[in-house]
């Protein structure tokens, strides 16, 4: 059975996909090991080597990992549950995978040993970005860069070596021969030295104290991961805070996913980023802040109840002011692309005190019936009658209308968005 490369994808017709892991238990006692079946299979729809995703997991749990290449055998010792391995290989796409900007998986890694970096470029959109090293894996990744990497510089040099072939115009099989022993050489040394000049620029040399402070960096901040969930959420909460009080929130939508991505917190995202950026003005700011939290809930249903919690710790916080204007603020959340229908009827059915008291959940999903009625009813064709849902800035409550068309002749439907 295939899934989704990207699993926060729910489309059935989503082309990139990948076979389901098979996980085989083997042994018993201190010897127990956990045979991944099909990793050659998985590996080859993620074009990435087989021992990138295997070594990934050994990272992840705290275990050894043995790769038996001859006969397709990728083992993690101890006993691991497939499910369990599946749900651990999309932390692996999301960061080692995926493209940054388009989200898909038409990527290729580019390890550079001199200068410890690891670059990856996209085949769908052009993007090229440098991978943050700070994970455990990057430093296996370094030391066994992919086959394709070599296989590429073979490519360009031989065919710099065909091109100096012909300048040269060597004609005779000897001189043939002996240009493609001493090519090779003559072309290394060249990039060489073409590498060197450029190092020896103002430029060069500012770019590279750049990437020397940023390893620096990397160093400093390479234990955040090993911290427990509620440290790593207290850092995001702290980046985010400064760059609200630096005045620039605003534009810093990518450096906050970043930041969630590198601490292994983004589903959690918008529940920090509703106690930063909303208050009792929420309407307006959810305009305002669109596209940050777009960043997250987008195509993700675990970030958008998230969203949802974040909303009913406002509402405690804000109760007189936004109690009475759940539903027009949930249509909000709607229209912006932030909850998706079925997430909000999910949230619908059963009231929960993970956020806020049960008296208070049940007052806001009291609030909230009207809309969740309206969502419901949407999908329904009527023949005879149209659902008018009307909003006002001034009111305080959501209203359902049952009106009947005026004219015979008018059949344009109500557009709730121009309401």
């Amino acid at each position: 059975m295939s899934v989704n490369v990207n699993r926060n994808v729910s489309d059935q017709f989503y082309r990139y996909k990948m076979p389901r892991l098979i996980a085989k238990v083997e042994g018993k006692g201190n010897g127990i090991k956990t045979v991944i079946v099909n990793m050659v299979d998985v590996a080859k729809a993620l074009n990435r080597p087989p021992t990138y995703p295997t070594k990934f997991f050994g990272c992840e749990l705290g275990a050894q990992t043995q790769f038996d290449a001859k006969n397709d055998r990728y083992i993690v010792n101890g006993s691991h549950e497939a499910n369990k391995l599946q749900d651990m290989l999309d932390g692996f796409i999301r960061k080692f995978v995926l493209c940054s900007e388009c989200d898909n998986p038409e990527t290729d890694l580019h390890v550079n040993a001199k200068k410890q970096t690891i670059g990856s470029s996209c085949k769908a959109c052009g993007n090229r970005g440098m991978l943050d090293t700070r994970h455990k894996l990057c430093t296996f990744i370094l030391k066994n860069p992919p086959e394709t990497d070599s296989s590429c510089v073979k490519e360009k040099k031989e065919k710099k070596n065909k091109k100096k072939d012909k300048e040269n115009g060597s004609g005779s099989g000897e001189a043939g021969n002996h240009n493609d022993i001493d090519a090779p050489d003559a072309v290394d040394g060249e990039e060489d030295d073409d590498d060197w000049a450029e190092e020896t620029t103002e430029e060069a040399q500012r770019r590279r104290m750049e990437e020397i402070s940023d390893h620096a960096k990397n160093l400093t901040l390479s234990e955040d991961l090993e911290k427990p969930l509620e440290e790593r959420v207290n850092l995001f909460y702290s980046f985010v805070k400064q760059k609200k009080e630096s005045g620039a929130i605003d534009s810093a939508d990518k450096e906050i996913l970043a930041e969630a991505e590198r601490l292994d917190v983004r589903a959690m995202g918008p529940l920090i980023l509703s106690e930063l950026l909303f208050d009792e003005n929420i309407r307006d700011q959810i305009k305002k802040y669109k596209r940050h939290f777009l960043r997250f809930c987008h195509n993700d249903k675990k970030a958008q109840k998230y969203l949802l919690g974040g909303f009913e710790c406002l509402v405690k916080l804000h109760q007189s002011q936004l109690l009475p204007r759940v539903p027009i603020i949930l249509k909000d959340f709607y229209d912006a692309d932030l909850l998706e229908e079925d997430v909000i009827l999910t949230w619908a059915e059963k009231v929960s005190k993970k956020y806020v008291s049960k008296e208070l959940a049940k007052e806001i999903h009291a609030k909230a019936a009207p809309f969740v009625k309206w969502l419901k009813e949407a999908e329904e064709e009527e023949d005879d009658e149209n659902v008018e849902v009307v909003y006002s800035s001034s009111a305080r409550e959501l209203k359902v209308e049952t009106v009947k068309p005026e004219k015979a002749e008018e059949d344009d439907d109500l557009d709730i968005d121009a309401i």
